[in-house]
């Protein structure tokens, strides 16, 4: 999540000077696939310009507003420690009469900010700073609980849902035992349950592969997972499916183990070469991971035979919608190794159809006609739609897309954590919505902040 580096004079730059008014401008990509079956096939032009915080936290349209959950630093309510730092990946499940049971990542690495409490049965390695924390919310969205749900992991990036209502946690590190003060090897998917956690514990699914995981979606009909992986340095990281060995078994069936495979399109070893939407590929390959818990050599510097495997830059949210997975590329830069250059790709992947489509391209950042810059964690809205979180320079948006395209900006962050002359806001990330959809759940990455915001959402 954080990785991504700061580039200057970008278009949210130029949104933030307008004061973020609802911009009737159009991604490049077929967007009826994305939203098809859902809400009124006529979209909306979003909710009107962002109205000034006076508190100067979250810039909202009118009607809107905001609720501070919970907020870095503050005591946890179950008398664990302190909230941790580095708010991230996040989902939101229904609990019993109206309880809302929202599972938070934090993606702390070895040195500074505030680390993940130390709690017995919850703790993989003690030396690991990251991992979850679980907020209950009740009917009317208190704060009933804030506790945590699993420690001594490293790097919580992003993760994704389970359809039995438990949260994938995925370590964004390929750390072992002995680098970094680590006591065991990091790299894993964890099991989180947010309404009990020590009915999962800390227990690493090793059969999902060891490497720098990002996020993942589950085919509710099989229950084949996918995997992105956000490795930083060339060759960049894998699209990934886990064949479980009990598919849709439920809480804990993951540590049955299964086959890891990597997802090769012939042909293109590098998916940003890519530049036009509609393009399409069928007879797409998957190719056992030779050795899925890089005992000597990480996944993607495996040998994968002649023909290759295809790579791609900045792989970060995955999602499942409809009968399709789709997954994003944030950016790619030639400068640092990619192929070619883009300014952010969704791609879907049908698996009936083995085919993979290129849907969604993003920027560029120099011209305020066309959509921001380095998606990162991305959502279906329950009204119907996406919710964007971009991750890059200058100020700081949640964009909203309609299913005519249209961009709009939903939320601007007020947190400047530079200075007067030089400022900088904190990225959001974990953009949710509540089981019934009246609710969207964001957080600001740092200072770590976790926001309701309630309205009149279409």
């Amino acid at each position: 999540m954080s990785s991504a580096p700061r580039r200057l004079a970008t278009r949210r730059q130029v949104l933030a000077g307008s004061a973020a008014t609802a911009a009737s401008v159009a991604f490049t990509g077929a967007f009826t696939e994305l939203f098809s079956g859902t809400a009124d096939a006529r979209g909306h032009s979003g909710y009107g310009p962002l109205v000034p915080d006076p508190d100067g936290l979250l810039d909202l349209p009118k009607g809107f507003r905001y609720r501070v959950l919970s907020r870095e630093g503050d005591p946890l309510r179950s008398g664990e420690g302190l909230v941790p730092s580095n708010h991230d990946g996040m989902a939101a499940f229904a609990g019993s009469a109206g309880r809302v049971h929202l599972v938070r990542n934090h993606e702390n690495r070895v040195t500074g900010k505030i680390a993940v409490p130390t709690v017995e049965g919850l703790t993989y390695d003690p030396m690991g700073k990251g991992g979850c924390t679980a907020l209950e919310l009740d009917g009317r969205g208190n704060v009933r609980g804030e506790r945590v749900a699993i420690a001594g992991t490293a790097v919580n990036c992003a993760g994704g849902p389970t359809p039995w209502n438990t949260w994938l946690t995925c370590e964004e590190t390929e750390d072992k035992a002995g680098t970094n003060g680590y006591t065991k090897d990091h790299g894993f998917v964890f099991e989180v349950d947010g309404a009990d956690p020590r009915r999962t514990g800390a227990v690493p699914l090793t059969a999902m592969g060891r490497f720098q995981h990002e996020a993942v979606a589950i085919d509710p009909r099989n229950g084949i997972v996918y995997e992105t992986e956000d490795a930083f340095e060339k060759p960049f990281g894998l699209f990934y499916r886990f064949l479980p060995e009990k598919p849709l078994g439920g809480r804990g069936s993951l540590r049955a183990g299964g086959a890891l495979e990597a997802m090769r399109v012939p042909g293109v070893p590098d998916l940003s070469v890519i530049q036009e939407t509609g393009a399409t590929f069928d007879r797409i390959e998957w190719v056992p991971v030779p050795d899925p818990q890089a005992a000597e050599t990480p996944i993607r510097h495996q040998d994968f035979g002649a023909k290759g495997i295809t790579h791609a830059q900045k792989l970060e949210g995955c999602y499942w919608g409809g009968s399709s997975v789709y997954f994003v590329s944030s950016f790619a830069h030639s400068s640092e190794g990619s192929a070619a250059d883009h300014f952010g790709q969704v791609w879907r992947y049908e698996p009936k159809r083995r085919r993979l489509t290129l849907v969604i391209v993003f920027g560029p950042d120099t011209d305020v006609q066309l959509p921001g810059e380095s998606p990162d964690n991305i959502c279906l809205a329950a009204g119907g739609g996406l919710m964007v979180c971009e991750d890059g320079g200058g100020a700081q948006h949640v964009l909203g897309v309609t299913r005519r395209g249209e961009v709009y900006a939903m939320a601007r962050g007020r947190q400047n954590i530079g200075t007067d002359e030089d400022p900088e806001w904190g990225e959001f990330a974990g953009v949710t919505f509540s089981p019934d959809g009246a609710t969207m759940f964001v957080n600001c990455y740092t200072p770590g902040t976790t926001f309701a915001v309630t309205g009149p959402w279409r």
